[in-house]
């Protein structure tokens, strides 16, 4: 059985997409879909940057949205089903433009506000993310709430075992890395990010987005897509609504997600999008996964084949 897993933010680079835009004609069409949607290009900042536009979390998300679905359109086109989908925190919305949840259009200017009004709900500097390795999640929950004082922290994205990610006020987030670390937590890095995501901080945006969400023309998944929310397959267009609102202060429960889509029988997981983060993670949650990773011609090309042997 196979499943399309999408990535989230952290996984672009400058040049993304511009051998899929270049090799695939259904790939140029999805980059000049997503210009048109946006009414800016960009293409043009997935192919040549700046990185430091590129980096900016309201151009992030739908780029990288983009990507994803120029590659998921390339495999889909080469018949490459898959059975089951999932996307770790932005890459959710990729797996449901894949599903037929949401239209592309909707999707990519949806995230682009996505992406706004998260950055918005925090002030650059107040809010921080922190990954804490070598730490299961029960003592890095009790690590957050021994540190938050009258602050939040907590637990953003649960990835795998022993790598959890923390998010919050920015010294809350450092003293709790500190406790981690006094709890026995290997290393805790901070993270490079604009905003605290996955908190309780990002009520201001969740319930901005909800208003956007809700607005839309949203369909009954054609493919069931396992939700980061609580790692249960949504089927009908109100559970996916309402699991994408949630998901603004909710953690990431990735490591479940995985356990949920191996427990449905996927054996194959295809990471479609920038990078391998994802192989990574589920490397280590399910160790006999076969993995494939599709971000350019090539990639699609070797994925084509495996499959089809």
């Amino acid at each position: 059985m196979i499943a399309f897993v999408f990535p989230g933010q952290g996984s672009q680079h400058v040049g993304m997409g511009q051998a899929l835009a270049e090799g695939f004609l259904e790939c140029r069409e999805t980059f000049e879909q997503a210009d048109a949607a946006l009414g800016v290009g960009i293409s043009g900042l997935c192919f040549e940057g700046p990185a430091e536009r590129l980096v900016l979390t309201e151009h992030t998300q739908p780029a990288l949205l983009t990507v994803s679905t120029a590659a998921a359109r390339a495999l889909m086109k080469r018949g490459v089903r898959p059975g089951w989908l999932a996307g770790h925190s932005l890459g959710e919305y990729s797996a449901h433009v894949a599903a037929g949840t949401l239209s592309f259009a909707d999707a990519v200017r949806t995230v682009c506000s996505r992406g706004r009004y998260m950055q918005e709900a925090v002030p650059v500097g107040d809010g921080a993310m922190a990954a804490v390795m070598g730490l299961e999640a029960p003592l890095v929950e009790q690590a957050c709430r021994e540190a938050a004082g009258e602050q939040v922290v907590s637990a953003a994205n649960l990835n795998a075992p022993g790598q959890v990610v923390i998010a919050g006020a920015a010294d809350a987030v450092r003293r709790a890395g500190d406790r981690a670390k006094a709890l026995g937590a290997r290393r805790v890095r901070a993270l490079p990010v604009s905003a605290p995501f996955h908190c309780a901080l990002m009520q201001p945006a969740q319930d901005r987005l909800e208003r956007d969400l809700r607005a839309l023309v949203v369909s009954d998944p054609a493919i069931p897509v396992v939700a980061n929310l609580d790692a249960e397959p949504k089927r009908d267009a109100a559970a996916v609504v309402s699991a994408l609102v949630d998901q603004v202060t909710a953690p990431v429960r990735w490591e479940q997600v995985v356990q949920r889509l191996a427990a449905e029988g996927v054996d194959t997981y295809v990471e479609v999008g920038p990078g391998n983060v994802l192989s990574g993670l589920i490397k280590r949650i399910d160790r006999g996964a076969r993995l494939l990773s599709v971000a350019d011609p090539d990639g699609v090309g070797r994925a084509v084949a495996a499959l089809a042997a």
